[in-house]
């Protein structure tokens, strides 16, 4: 029979969860997010981003007006939308998302088979972006503000041949049921896309898939304006929303953790310091 020792008891007996862990947990969060709100950091700029975006648009709705006029007339309404190459624009982002989720799990199964169980630097960051994927296009866009604010579209409105009463952005609403116009969910969608690639592209190949990304997630958001689908706010909403979700999880999984290792090399190096 093998000895148990003291300390192996105390192991054994000593809960997963501990309240000391929590508050340690919650103390590394708070720290982690306030020195991601120093000046340049993601989290500071997608937070003045979405702030300073809302403020604007608040202020001034008759910009989202003005841009939407710029698709329609009124003899042929949103023409655009009858267009068969950007109606092949528009379903293209769905096989395109698709085929990033799929690389994203392929990434995490390979990180999970990683020797000595070490997960790769990639498969962490394809973790952080479906994450970021359920929380922001997902939960955030698609399942509280499309679902509750109630804005109704542009070809909705009066304005553009429909019968709703246009509503400013961050106004809630009952002009619109379900599936609404604040914010635009496939504008969300096209800045994760462009996250992913900047995530999980290596540096040398960034100066040329990065701005290929950024043309077709733009090329996207501003397709839904021409079809009359989203305000110009929904769109820039839906880009900074998605931006500071994935700043925050990038904050908190991935930038955190490394400079917590840099800071303990720093201290292994002082001499004294054991």
């Amino acid at each position: 029979m093998a000895h148990i020792t003291a300390d192996d008891a105390r192991r054994r007996h000593r809960p997963w969860v501990s309240l000391h862990g929590l508050r340690r947990e919650a103390a590394r969060i708070r720290l982690s997010l306030a020195a991601g709100l120093r000046p340049g950091e993601p989290v500071t700029i997608a937070a003045v981003a979405l702030l300073a975006l809302s403020l604007y648009f608040m202020l001034l709705p008759g910009v989202d007006i003005a841009v939407s006029r710029l698709f329609y007339s009124p003899e042929a309404g949103f023409a655009l939308a009858d267009n068969v190459v950007l109606k092949a624009l528009r379903k293209s982002s769905t096989y395109a998302l698709m085929m990033i989720v799929l690389g994203l799990l392929g990434e995490i199964a390979v990180g999970l088979r990683a020797a000595a169980g070490r997960f790769r630097h990639y498969s962490r960051r394809a973790v952080v972006l479906l994450a970021g994927l359920a929380i922001g296009p997902g939960l955030i866009v698609n399942g509280l503000l499309k679902s509750t604010w109630g804005r109704p579209r542009p070809i909705q409105t009066d304005l553009f041949g429909g019968d709703a009463t246009f509503t400013p952005a961050w106004t809630i609403s009952d002009g619109c049921a379900q599936n609404c116009s604040f914010v635009s969910g496939e504008a969300s969608s096209a800045a994760w896309m462009v996250a992913a690639v900047w995530l999980m592209t290596p540096p040398e190949w960034r100066r040329w898939t990065v701005p290929a990304a950024l043309i077709y997630g733009i090329a996207l958001s501003v397709n839904r304006m021409a079809f009359g689908g989203h305000y110009l706010s929904d769109t820039l909403l839906s880009w900074a929303i998605t931006g500071l979700v994935l700043a925050v999880l990038h904050r908190l999984t991935l930038a955190c953790p490394v400079e917590a290792r840099r800071a303990r090399r720093g201290q292994r190096s002082r001499p004294g310091v054991a």
